[in-house]
């Protein structure tokens, strides 16, 4: 890891380079510009609204809030991994010709999905005021989860990256994968009608965790237990380690199939 930011700091030129390219990168042409990234997520939750409210907004307190917190995790989880998944083949131009450490790619890609959910939480917090919640000490917390879904996502993208250069499936079978999360995390629906067990279960998803723990803190005004916390945080460390180790067993061979 000291290695690891040694070199960061040694090529941080490049690495604010990158950041501002694929910021740019990703409006470019747009009439919107950077408002998208505000808009769509605004959007997605308008349609999930109108279309589950009825089902479910009668029997969850502050159902727009506990319908935006899912959205909110989820998009930022997918639009990283997915912008990850292909930072190593789309900048293979430069690592084939200049050696630089690689992860400093899926980094950028990721500080620039992060620029994104920051943007995006402030209208959530705009939300959870007009919706009535109190704003508490409590909120700070949330530094935490988002903490560990950065170093989770961060983790995620390593190993995605890197099977990516090997296997171009990927990217089809992460589609398909991400819809299974979506529904397994209950963006939109509760959990309480589930026994205990089930709900337990649900726990095995580290998305609907980190989901879990916004809403227990905006909606709940309730800290999770310090075993949350744990698991969270063993989430993101088990993710990150991995895609470490594949980055440093594979480094050379992605020069070879990308």
């Amino acid at each position: 890891m000291t290695e690891a930011l040694a070199k960061l700091r040694k090529h941080w030129f490049l690495f604010s380079e990158l950041v501002k390219r694929d910021f740019t990168k990703k409006y470019k042409r747009t009439i919107l510009g950077m408002a998208w990234s505000i808009l769509s997520p605004l959007m997605n939750l308008l349609i999930m609204w109108l279309v589950f409210n009825n089902f479910f907004g009668n029997n969850v307190n502050h159902y727009s809030i506990y319908l935006f917190a899912g959205q909110l995790v989820f998009s930022y989880f997918t639009d990283a991994t997915n912008l990850g998944m292909s930072s190593l083949v789309g900048n293979s131009g430069i690592f084939t010709k200049v050696n630089v450490p690689k992860y400093l790619f899926l980094f950028s890609e990721n500080v620039s999905s992060l620029i994104n959910f920051g943007l995006t939480l402030l209208i959530f917090f705009v939300f959870a005021a007009i919706d009535g919640i109190s704003f508490t000490w409590k909120f700070l917390l949330l530094v935490y989860p988002i903490g560990c879904l950065i170093v989770f996502n961060l983790g995620i993208g390593l190993v995605l990256s890197a099977l990516f250069v090997f296997f171009r499936d990927m990217q089809y079978l992460w589609g398909i994968l991400t819809q299974l999360i979506m529904w397994m995390s209950a963006i939109f629906y509760t959990i309480d009608g589930y026994g205990q067990t089930a709900q337990y279960l649900f726990l095995l998803n580290p998305i609907y965790l980190y989901i879990r723990y916004f809403r227990k803190i905006v909606i709940d005004s309730v800290i999770p237990t310090p075993q949350f916390h744990l698991l969270a945080a063993a989430y993101a460390l088990i993710a990150f380690c991995v895609g470490a180790l594949m980055y440093k067993k594979y480094n050379h061979s992605f020069l070879y199939y990308v």
